[in-house]
């Protein structure tokens, strides 16, 4: 069976490009992109465009366009954000040959590098203004992280579907089903923890770093949560380094915003709903030629091993205090 991507071709890419305006002048770069389709493309006498085409059926057209206004919400707040490209009448989403599509401003920029404190602390007063925008109003038509639709719904996904190479299921089975007990159980530790509009994920590659600091990139995944989801994924190393880090993100952060510690329970459980919910992505979209080719280990059983051992490392951790500020 065909994948719609396989319509996608550079020619109807081009021509949605002409077709919204812009004279593309033949240059054409596939991005690494994996959930859309994503290229630069140049611009007869201007500066590329970056034209990001939606997967198809995964978005309606009324979550994109939240999506797209709520990084110009950011934006009209001098928020560095990538916002979507608006032709001559206010729109960001077009669509051609059965495709939605955005086009964004190509920036220039490069990992931050994350041992540096004063960084931290700079995404942090930025995280701080974006979590206090976003506590304005709910979004109405995107979803919310929760641990049923990342939990739970990944997790008999992937049992449902026979990924899992048969000698793992069981092991893999019995310990998913603990850890979300596990995890269920920081969630009533956390007790009622506010849920606001959010970036949702705001890892490092998400983040270029340019002469003037962060900017922030694809928000093709934000949605309602708790503000410790744009926090937890900055960190990295031992227990006492990560402690640090979410000191100074947090220090920078509560020049804007308030940081509720209780949620500070939900760090290692948003980490393991992250494991559980990306297994289940892979599988979700293993009827994807590109993902066949570029994840050619996720049906072997190395990869399965690992994340048996992951979830073990995660049910430990899920036990320990959390973490102080």
């Amino acid at each position: 069976m065909s994948h719609p991507y396989e319509r996608l071709t550079p020619d109807v890419v081009l021509d949605a490009i002409e077709a919204s305006g812009f004279l593309p002048s033949g240059h054409f770069l596939a991005l690494n992109s994996y959930e859309n389709r994503v290229y630069q493309i140049g611009i007869e006498d201007e500066q590329p465009v970056i034209a990001k085409f939606y997967r198809p059926q995964r978005w309606t057209s009324e979550s994109i366009l939240e999506e797209h206004a709520f990084s110009h919400e950011l934006m009209d707040h001098e928020i560095p954000v990538v916002a979507p490209l608006r032709d001559a009448h206010g729109e960001t989403l077009h669509q051609h040959e059965g495709f939605r599509f955005a086009l964004f401003p190509r920036r220039h920029g490069h990992w931050p590098e994350l041992d540096n404190l004063d960084n931290l602390e700079w995404i942090g007063r930025f995280l701080g203004r974006i979590h206090a925008i976003g506590a304005v109003r709910p979004f109405e038509h995107r979803p919310t992280l929760d641990t049923q639709s990342f939990g739970y719904d990944s997790y008999e996904y992937l049992m449902a579907q026979g990924f899992i190479p048969r000698e793992l299921e069981t092991a893999y089975r019995s310990l998913a089903e603990d850890v979300l007990k596990q995890v269920s159980a920081c969630f009533e530790r956390a007790g009622e923890v506010a849920y606001l509009r959010l970036h949702g994920d705001c890892h490092p590659g998400n983040i270029l770093w340019r002469e003037d600091g962060p900017w922030f990139v694809d928000m093709d995944d934000c949605r309602m949560g708790p503000a410790v989801q744009d926090l937890w994924m900055l960190l990295s190393g031992e227990r006492e380094e990560m402690a640090m880090q979410l000191s100074t993100v947090v220090e920078g952060y509560e020049q804007f915003m308030d940081f509720n510690r209780r949620e500070l329970n939900l760090v290692e459980a948003l980490r393991t709903l992250r494991m559980i919910h990306y297994s289940a992505w892979l599988a979700r979209r293993h009827d994807d030629p590109a993902f066949v080719q570029a994840f050619p280990w996720f049906q072997e059983a190395r990869y399965w091993e690992e994340q048996i051992l992951g979830l073990r490392e995660q049910a430990a951790k899920l036990d320990e205090p959390p973490l102080t500020i």
